[in-house]
């Protein structure tokens, strides 16, 4: 074999970072080191994997193609050493969420998961669906459960189960005691909604098409607790997954509103690079996801 397993890693860190200095720091490797094993690798095939711009080092048409074929033969090295090391079918996993499923439903998934792999080392990286999608794409992870529809063609994009949007109001709003809001309320209505990429906004905008710029946006917030904390003081009215509100409508902090004349329901995915060795740990993973 004419490359090592080390030179792919290089290679990889700095693709993900453009920058020699940060794929060593990632790796606990010197500048110098790095620089030679991605030096060594290219010049063994006679060939450049990355344009040189200034400081930067950007992907090009050969690096792009290998990138794939290399995370996914790193993958399978990974799995293999981590059998061997720690005589268990499932290693490390990196899983991202959107911070729907992550704050609410991955948690418990992750519980059941380690109780079957007691020896897995499992990483959680909450972020919205644009985000998790991107580290994906760039095999910072292993698989995502995302809330959001996509269409990219470097990812496998699987259905996993429905959800459904729930609108809500503080308990002395105007509109908490109508029974149904018309589409002339929700013109009206000051909305405090979730921020442009998120699955949740995608799934909001979704639902209100053909009146969107005629709504009310008074606030966009990155995080569903600063929504229903905002909602909570009377700024408006919300829009989240029902997962995120059992409790403030148990408690009555938080009353739902009815508006049956829009479509509220939407579906989580799954996502995974098509390129991507889907091992044991990703496999099992899906099924928990399936059972929850």
């Amino acid at each position: 074999m004419y490359f090592t397993l080390k030179q792919l890693k290089v290679f990889l860190a700095v693709a993900s970072h453009e920058n020699v200095s940060m794929a060593a720091e990632e790796l606990a490797m010197s500048q110098s080191a790095a620089s030679t094993a991605l030096k060594e690798l290219e010049q063994r095939f006679d060939l450049f994997l990355f344009d040189r711009v200034g400081k930067r080092l950007k992907l090009n048409e050969q690096g792009a193609l290998l990138r794939p074929q290399a995370a996914a033969l790193l993958s399978q090295a990974e799995q293999i050493e981590s059998s061997l090391v720690r005589h268990s079918d499932v290693g490390g996993l990196k899983v991202g969420a959107t911070l729907t499923i992550g704050n609410y439903v991955a948690i418990g998934i992750m519980a059941a998961f380690i109780k079957d792999h007691p020896s897995a080392q499992v990483e959680l990286d909450v972020e919205n669906t644009q985000a998790i999608a991107s580290k994906v794409q760039n095999f910072e992870l292993d698989i995502g459960l995302i809330e959001g529809e996509l269409q990219e063609p470097d990812l496998d994009v699987q259905y996993w189960r429905d959800d459904t949007l729930s609108l809500f109001c503080s308990p002395q709003h105007p509109l908490a005691k109508k029974k149904e809001l018309s589409d002339a309320d929700l013109k009206q209505a000051d909305w405090i909604v979730r921020e442009k990429g998120s699955g949740t906004r995608q799934a909001f905008d979704r639902a209100m098409s053909g009146m969107l710029s005629e709504i009310i946006l008074r606030l966009e917030l990155q995080h569903t607790e600063g929504i229903k904390r905002a909602v909570e003081a009377g700024l408006g009215i919300g829009c989240l997954s029902e997962l995120t509100l059992q409790e403030a409508f148990k408690r009555g902090t938080l009353v739902p509103l009815l508006a049956p004349q829009r479509d509220w329901a939407r579906k989580f995915y799954f996502i995974l690079h098509k390129q991507k060795f889907l091992s044991r740990g990703v496999l099992s993973w899906i099924e928990h996801c399936k059972k929850y």
